[in-house]
């Protein structure tokens, strides 16, 4: 994998490790038995970093891989801000902070920026990855947002790229917590170019040397197929709207084998997760900018952390890893509008300030 090409150390080395390469700057995530699980010191280091290759005039273009074998990041670090939320701390706040201040970042980065986005890419590496100018996938690419299946929200400026998917394949991917390959990925637009895996260290070894947009023409395929932009037949109209509740009704009404496991698979996850997370794509789909879309998704991660739901979901599937989290309230119907509304509020202590 893309971490092969790089001095992909153990895990009691430096978490991130920078290096050059001719004119191109190496972003290496180097968590590899956590799949590249980001900290709030890798946030620290990779936004040092940027904020100097930014002016440095020797560098043309930055690269992000991951060490290892299994993926670019899996996400945030996720049994951390559990532990916070258990104690009622204030480390999650902080780090959310400072993550979605280097989202904002790279999706605003003067030089190019590649993004190898091989194996796992989930929440947080999503932050770090498709905000890029350049995004590559190759045919081990799984890319994803997970979050309403802990209780939590598309963060990282998840619900911005989602809410521009066409169709209403983001809102599908939104509610269920759902992956994609590679030809959706490109569809979606969460990526630009699929790269083979085995042509990835070549493609680094080109960036040293030509011009970013120079090296991807020569190494990019044509994209897979998108089964997803396939399912805009069903898809599209199954899920307009702002009532999850109809929208279910609509997924069996279809009667449908994927319909139905689409339905399933929401009802499954956070009710209060699901319908503050619909609500939050149709806002951010009427934002101008990410940065907007960010200090929305800080309020709400904010509100969420301190919510039974994120500390029973993150038990449920990555600490006590049962797979049955006792969710509050337990049905969809039970959460109301004014439920929802109620972490949309604009309070001090939960503004990010991104768009001022």
């Amino acid at each position: 994998m893309t971490g092969m090409a790089h001095p992909g150390g153990p895990d009691h080395e430096s978490p991130v490790l920078l290096h050059r390469d001719g004119h191109a700057a190496h972003v290496v995530l180097n968590r590899p038995r956590a799949i590249n699980a980001l900290t709030h010191e890798m946030v620290g280091i990779i936004t040092a970093a940027l904020e100097e290759w930014a002016t440095d005039d020797t560098v043309r273009t930055v690269v992000l891989t991951g060490a290892g074998e299994r993926g670019l990041c899996a996400g945030g670090d996720i049994v951390a801000l559990w532990q916070d939320a258990k104690v009622g701390g204030t480390a999650a706040a902080a780090f959310w902070a400072d993550e979605y201040r280097l989202n904002a970042m790279i999706e605003a980065y003067p030089k190019p920026y590649v993004a190898i986005m091989d194996g796992i890419v989930l929440g947080g590496g999503i932050g770090l990855s498709a905000h890029a100018g350049d995004r590559v996938v190759t045919e081990r690419s799984a890319i994803g947002m997970p979050e309403t299946g802990i209780g939590f929200l598309p963060d990282v400026g998840g619900t911005f790229l989602l809410s521009r998917a066409p169709g209403e394949t983001g809102t599908h991917l939104g509610l269920t917590a759902g992956s994609v390959g590679a030809g959706d990925a490109i569809a979606i637009g969460f990526a630009d170019h699929y790269v083979p895996s085995d042509r990835i260290p070549a493609l680094l070894a080109d960036l040293a040397l030509r011009e970013a947009h120079v090296a991807l023409a020569a190494a990019e395929q044509p994209a897979p197929d998108s089964p997803l932009a396939a399912a805009r037949s069903w898809l599209d109209d199954a899920y307009a709207g702002d009532d999850v509740l109809v929208i279910l009704d609509r997924l069996r009404s279809l009667g449908t084998e994927e319909a139905t496991h689409a339905a399933a698979t929401i009802e499954a996850k956070s009710p209060t997760s699901v319908r503050l997370t619909l609500r939050a794509l149709r806002e951010a789909a009427q934002m101008t900018s990410l940065p907007l879309a960010l200090d929305m998704e800080y309020r709400l991660a904010l509100g969420l952390h301190s919510h039974h739901d994120f500390v029973e979901g993150v038990r449920a599937q990555v600490v006590d890893k049962d797979r049955n989290p006792q969710w509050d309230p337990p049905r969809l119907d039970l959460v109301s509008d004014e439920d929802v509304a109620t972490y949309f509020v604009s309070l001090g202590e939960r503004e990010l300030g991104l768009a001022r």
